[in-house]
């Protein structure tokens, strides 16, 4: 995924933290770097939305209960495929 731009973090590396950055469990400069990406690449920001999206719901069903490891990441793992797909389903994508 790329808007096309170049950025100081590439966005692999962004979407590859996105879970812990939600979760708060990066480092300060590496957030920083990522909320800054998140301003320069629309598509970066909107998988954030999904995944915070994603993280609401799941808190609003499993209240404070921690999900496994193993379970998040085929979740997130699901939710790319998914995002994925659907991507390559649009013509405009």
């Amino acid at each position: 995924m790329s808007c096309g731009n170049h950025h100081d973090t590439p966005c692999s590396e962004v979407l590859d933290a996105v879970s812990a950055y939600l979760d708060g469990e990066v480092p300060a400069d590496d957030a920083l770097h990522i909320a800054q990406h998140f301003d320069e690449c629309a598509p970066c920001l909107q998988e954030f939305g999904i995944y915070q999206e994603v993280k609401l719901l799941v808190h609003r069903c499993c209240g404070d209960e921690r999900m496994p490891d193993a379970v998040r990441e085929r979740v997130v793992t699901r939710i790319r495929s998914v995002t994925v797909s659907l991507r390559a389903e649009t013509p405009d994508a």
